[in-house]
Formats: structure tokens, C-alpha cells, sequence
């Protein structure tokens, strides 16, 4: 939550470089800033950024000290870091002939940028400071109980090394690590529990591949300072396992021993939780592990099929539709515009059937009736049918005619669109037949793969299977036809826990850098990254029900 309702704006000009500058404080623990010299995002910072970091620090410990929060003399004076802890920024200067520097020029190398930032916050924010009091003493003692926190992390630290917390190799006991040396060679798998984690040590390459089995869930660490994070065994494992050490300070990309960091879980929800809490970590804590590329997830096989002695391992929902598919293909036939068709001619028309079937799901869990839909494409209804009220009324009696149990209201003029609508309820079932329902995405694209509905003809609908003639009153019955016939002598395993594979399994499927699939973990958009972790996994329970709310019906596969 925001520490101050109205962010800060900062503006100025001085020798023909202009800074605006906006910024606001909330509860959390993690700083935000993002700089723009000309419009251009500068993502590594540059001299605009060290001046806005130089002025904050000064302005701010100036204040501390004359308001009386800090004693002169006796208390230490607030470091930069302390008071940027939950400060969001942007930070955006306009000047002549900018200079970029770094690899990949997106750092502000004019010197005459700094000295100017600083000077306009100096004076624009102290002013500030002194103009709104409650705002400042909120972000000088979030400052301060911010550096009590490093203060004792730093001891947390300390402590730890002094107990001699890790093995005499330095290295956690759990970690089974592997031979190589060289960290580009090497690759670590962070795996769920010690089941999973055994399956794996007994399964993995000993010279290239570490295992490192982690207990339960990990800390939230959106929600924790710093010192409770540290005070978090399974963190401080994996921290020293990776070899990086942690913080602003000591964290340090080039001591990574591994250069491939592989998140495995299991395909369950608690799975699904423990991979988004270590997510979570690296791009808070480590979030150069992401941008280096060292970060993946690992992609173990969502199902085992088994017909007789052979078995094969499938991937993904996608993959197992296509295997199931050509399975269909061999054994059923069917008419398609008045023609046989069978084979592997008969696979597009499958994957098309299956595809209008899965978005008249997605209609009907949004309370549209599939019979209303159907008969709205079957009379090839359009917006432009809507301009006239006599054909917006016919085709409500047509659907009361054809479709029971159904309740329409008048028909209403649509002024913005110039056109007619009228709403259809049936049960809770209920359609707005108007402009934007027949123009949104959803329904173009219903719209678009009917026409295997009208290749198929008039229900009955007929396929041929060995058993003999099988007819089906509707699509739904016809999809799951060529599904049983395909399933027939099959036996499918979904898999959902690493521990129910063998340690041979789990290498063939998973670890075999030769045949396993990786995703990589990257970042296409800070900002947006920012925010969700924000939502999904901050201490605001508001942001993260309406985010429920919103896309409740996009869920899949909920464990209940």
C-alpha cells in the first residue's frame, strides 16, 4: 500500500536539460526505478540515475537530521539503500546530443546530466520535505527500520558463518553435487522433496548434473525483510548452494557454479506454488540469474502411454490430442461433404472438430447456451442482420421457436452502433445479441471453425468404426467417438509427482540433455513482471482477488 496517497512530481530545467520526475513510496521492501533519457529507455541507469540516487540520499538524511529522527552524532547517517527500500520511480530527462554508453547503449554517459538531476531534486525535494511533514517522517522511519533490518541481516550473516551452519566442503549437506568444475559445463536441479530429489541423484549424470532437494515451501520473500529471509534454512541452502551470496553488496553473478539453474517440480498445484515462490526469489533476490539466462524449468512428460509392452511418454495436452488423433484416424471413417474420408486426410478435420468444441466450452463456462450459440451460426447471423429490427425479431422467434425453455426481451435499439439487440435467457444461461458479441474475437473465431459443423452435415452424424456404424445426435458425442475409438487397448498415466518415476524414467524423460525439453525463464517486460509478482504474491489481498476474479475461467486443471 502507498505510504503517501499522491506520488511526488520533481521538474526542472537548467542549462537546456529538462528532469521530470515522479516517485512514490509503498510498504514493501523492494525499490523500482526506471530511467529515460529522450524518450529512450535507458535500462542499465546512467548519470541521471546517480544523481536522483546522490540527491534522495543527501535530501533525505539532511531532513532526518534537522526533524530530530536522527540524533547528529549518535545515530549512523541512513545509506541510499535504506531509503530507496519500497520507492518506485521514473525518472525521464530531455537533452541535446545524448551520449550512451554500455554493450548495449542503453546507459546515459553525459556527465552534465548528474549534476543537474541532483540540483533539481535537492532543492524541489527538500522543499517538499519541509512543506509535508507526515510524508517525510513516514519515509524517513520506514528508512530507518529499514536499516535496523540490513543491520541485522549483516549480523544473521555473520552469525552463520561463524557457527559454521554448512559442511566442512562448505557446501549444504543435501546438495549431491557433480564433478565438473567449470560452472558453464555444470547444471543444478532444484528439485521438491527428498522422493523426488532421490529419484533424481539415483537418475542424473554424477559428472555435469548437482541435485538439490529442498523441504516443503519456501519463504515468501515479497512478503519478508531481508533478515527473515536469511533466517530461512531451505533459502540459506540454496543460497550457498548456487555459491553466489546474496544481497546488494555480496551478491556476485560471476562466483554462479552452475550456469544452467533448472527448477523441477511436480505438475500438481503444490508444485505449481513451489515453483512460483522460487520464481519469486530469483527475480527478487537474484535477478540476474534471469537476465545472464541461467534460469529454466524443467518440462517432465504429463502423461505415459502404454499398449502392450510399448510405452511412450507425452509431453503435453497438445501432443497427446495429435497421438490420439492418428490413432482415430486408422480405425474410424467418415463422411465429410457427402464424401468418405479416412486416414490421415481425416486428422485436420479431427483437430478442427476439437477445436469448435473447445471454445464452446470456453462459451458455456461463461453462461453462453450452446444451443442458442449454434443456432445463431447454423442462420449465419452477422451485425449487419442487426440493423433491422424485423430481422433481430424474426430470429427471436426462431430461437423461442426452436431452442425450449427460453425467455427473450424486447428488442432494443443499440444507438451507439445504429443497429438493434435482444437479450436471450435460458436456465442461468444468457446471451446479449448484439454488435459487440458478434463482432468480439471470440465469437469470429467460434464463427470460423463452424464450418466443420456445416462439413459434417445434419446430425444424426455417422462414423464407421470396426465395431460397425456408430451414429451421434451431436458434435460433442461425435468428438468423444473418435476419442474412445482411439483409447481403446491404451493405458494412460497422467502423470503428477516426480516420485512416480524411477530414478531411469526420470533421466530418459526429464534430465537427458539430449532429449529433455527446458524453458528458459526470461524477462520480456519489467514492469509488467513487476506487477504481477506484486499482485499474485504480495501482502495485498484486494489486487489479488480481483486478479482471481478476472480470470477464474481461464483456470485449468484445479486440484479441489
Amino acid at each position: 500500500a502507498p505510504l503517501h496517497p499522491k506520488p511526488v512530481y520533481i521538474s526542472g530545467e537548467k542549462d537546456g536539460i529538462t528532469a521530470e520526475i515522479a516517485l512514490q513510496y509503498n510498504d514493501g521492501y523492494t525499490e523500482s526505478i526506471f530511467t529515460f533519457a529522450n524518450n529512450i529507455n535507458t535500462k542499465e541507469g546512467g548519470t541521471h540515475l546517480v544523481g536522483f540516487k546522490s540527491a534522495l540520499t543527501r535530501t533525505a538524511n539532511t531532513y532526518a537530521t534537522s526533524s530530530g529522527v536522527l540524533k547528529n552524532g549518535k545515530d549512523a547517517a541512513l545509506s541510499g539503500e535504506d531509503i530507496r527500500e519500497g520507492l518506485t520511480a521514473v525518472i525521464s530527462v530531455k537533452l541535446p546530443n545524448p551520449q550512451f554508453e554500455g554493450q548495449t547503449k542503453m546507459k546515459l554517459g553525459n556527465s552534465e546530466a548528474k549534476g543537474i538531476v541532483e540540483s533539481i531534486v535537492n532543492e524541489t525535494l527538500g522543499a517538499y520535505f519541509e512543506e509535508n511533514p507526515s510524508v517525510a517522517r513516514k519515509v524517513i522511519e520506514k528508512a530507518v527500520q529499514a536499516a535496523r533490518a540490513r543491520e541485522a541481516a549483516r549480523k544473521a550473516r555473520e552469525l552463520t558463518r561463524r557457527k559454521g551452519a554448512l559442511e566442512d566442503t562448505g557446501l549444504p549437506g543435501k546438495l549431491a553435487d557433480c564433478s565438473e568444475k567449470d560452472a558453464a559445463l555444470s547444471e543444478i536441479f532444484i528439485v521438491e522433496g527428498d522422493s523426488a530429489g532421490g529419484s533424481a541423484k539415483q537418475g542424473r549424470d554424477r559428472r555435469t548434473q548437482a541435485i538439490l532437494p529442498l523441504r516443503g515451501k519456501i519463504l515468501n520473500v515479497e512478503k519478508a525483510r531481508f533478515d527473515k529471509m536469511l533466517a530461512s534454512e531451505e533459502i540459506r541452502i540454496l543460497i550457498t548452494a548456487l555459491g553466489t551470496s546474496i544481497g546488494t553488496e555480496d551478491f556476485d553473478i560471476n562466483k554462479t557454479r552452475y550456469h544452467k539453474i533448472i527448477l523441477m517440480t511436480d505438475a500438481d498445484v503444490d508444485g505449481a506454488h513451489i515453483r512460483t515462490l522460487l520464481l519469486t526469489f530469483f527475480y527478487r533476490q537474484m535477478p540476474q540469474i534471469i537476465e545472464q539466462g541461467y534460469l529454466y524449468i524443467a518440462q517432465p512428460p504429463l502423461f505415459k502411454v502404454k499398449k502392450g509392452r510399448t510405452e511412450k511418454y507425452i509431453q503435453n495436452e497438445a501432443e497427446m490430442q495429435n497421438m490420439l488423433f492418428e490413432l482415430a484416424a486408422d480405425d474410424i471413417e467418415m463422411s465429410l461433404k457427402g464424401q468418405v474420408v479416412k486416414g490421415k486426410a481425416l486428422i485436420p478435420h479431427l483437430k478442427r472438430l476439437s477445436k469448435f468444441e473447445r471454445l464452446m466450452e470456453w462459451f458455456n463456462r461463461r453462461r453462453k447456451d450452446p444451443d442458442v450459440l449454434k443456432l445463431i451460426l447454423k442462420e449465419g447471423i452477422n451485425k449487419e442482420i442487426l440493423k433491422s429490427k424485423k430481422a433481430v425479431e424474426k430470429l427471436s422467434a426462431l430461437i423461442q421457436k426452436e431452442v425450449p425453455n427460453i425467455t427473450a426481451d424486447e428488442v432494443n435499439s443499440d444507438e451507439e452502433h445504429q443497429a438493434y439487440s435482444v437479450e436471450i435467457r435460458r436456465h442461468n444461461s444468457k446471451i446479449l445479441v448484439d454488435t459487440n458479441f458478434l463482432s468480439s474475437p471470440e465469437f469470429k473465431e467460434l464463427e470460423n471453425h463452424y464450418s466443420i459443423i456445416k462439413d459434417l452435415g445434419e446430425p444424426p452424424y455417422k462414423a464407421e468404426t470396426k465395431e460397425g456404424l456408430r451414429e451421434m445426435n451431436s458434435s460433442t458425442e461425435l468428438l468423444d467417438c473418435v476419442l474412445g475409438v482411439a483409447k481403446k487397448g491404451l493405458t494412460i498415466q497422467r502423470y503428477k509427482g516426480l516420485g512416480e518415476m524411477n530414478p531411469q524414467q526420470l533421466w530418459e524423460t526429464t534430465m537427458d540433455s539430449e532429449k529433455r525439453t527446458l524453458l528458459q525463464v526470461t524477462i520480456e517486460d519489467t514492469v509488467q513482471a513487476d506487477e504481477i509478482f506484486t499482485i499474485l504474491m504480495g501482502d495485498q489481498v484486494e489486487p489479488r482477488k480481483d486478479f482471481i476474479t478476472k480470470h477464474a475461467l481461464e483456470a485449468r486443471n484445479i486440484d479441489i
